[in-house]
């Protein structure tokens, strides 16, 4: 893999280029896979399960704000050039829902990964669950979103690129190339208050931001049609080349000491004074926390 850097200021965050797939001739139709989570809406407040663990069937679930900006890249990738676009989720039953929605918007297929042994899982065996899954699939570019909100360790997709041998390129802004015909991806990797202009081989993996771009509304007819499609569901049997001992809570090396939900903040001061008594407050409260 190699990459430049360039210290300019961010661009519009776009999803891709006019010239986004170069080739000689006709190209071949791209297999994009976009894994998708159906996560807690935390605005609502988050509810725990005694042994620390999320209590999902009590809240409502939405689907993954980064999620949902991955999809709409391979969607656009789709709209641009024909891309075919497969869903992947693993979860509860329930989870259909957000195949559902995403096929509502315009992907393809739907897969569910759903077993009660995988119930449980930490960020080591939901990789391991979703890679054994993917490698039943064939595909050109994967696309998982950066982090889940329920979670925000932004590790699950850097370690399924790991678990199937993949380039990764992570916090990706924008997309500006993707040539299949030399097997390649130019993406723009955010980093501080500049990018990386890094160009990978194909297959590939990227984590999206959710700020990568707009994702779509589902459109009415796309909803009569996700609802007319089949769900391919799998579970522990279909998962190719995992051991079950990298599987379900046993098989989660991460421990839960203690959940909470987000720390409420306290109510702000309100202070009106002249400028240059204003100033002067703001310096000894900066001052009394010891920041300066």
């Amino acid at each position: 893999m190699r990459y430049s850097v360039r210290s300019l200021a961010r661009p519009l965050l776009e999803n891709a280029d006019k010239k986004l797939i170069k080739s000689k001739g006709e190209v071949n139709r791209l297999k994009i896979l976009v894994c998708v989570k159906q996560v807690p809406d935390t605005k609502g407040g988050v509810k725990f399960n005694p042994d620390g663990t999320l209590d999902r069937s009590a809240m409502l679930a939405i689907m993954n704000p980064d999620d949902k900006a991955g999809l709409e890249a391979a969607l656009r990738l789709k709209d641009q050039y024909g891309a075919e676009v497969t869903v992947v989720t693993m979860g509860l039953p329930k989870a259909e829902e957000v195949l559902r929605e995403a096929m509502a918007m315009g992907a393809d297929n739907g897969v569910l990964v759903t077993d009660r042994v995988l119930g449980g899982a930490d960020t080591w065996a939901t990789s391991q669950t979703i890679a054994g899954a993917l490698r039943n699939l064939d595909y050109d570019l994967i696309i998982t979103g950066r982090q889940a909100i329920d979670g925000d360790t932004a590790q699950v997709g850097p370690q399924i690129s790991e678990h199937l041998g993949l380039p990764v390129i992570s916090y990706a802004q924008k997309i500006r190339e993707v040539n299949e015909a030399e097997k390649y991806i130019v993406v723009e990797r955010q980093y501080d208050d500049r990018y990386h202009v890094v160009k990978a081989q194909l297959p590939c993996l990227l984590t999206a931001l959710a700020e990568l771009n707009e994702p779509r509304y589902m459109t009415p007819g796309g909803i009569f049609d996700a609802y007319a499609k089949e769900i391919t569901v799998w579970g522990r049997k279909d998962l190719k080349e995992v051991e079950d001992s990298n599987l379900g809570l046993k098989g989660s090396p991460t421990q839960i000491a203690k959940a909470s939900d987000k720390v409420r903040k306290g109510a702000g001061e309100k202070v009106e004074l002249d400028p240059a008594a204003s100033a002067d407050y703001i310096v000894g409260k900066l001052a009394e926390k010891h920041i300066i």
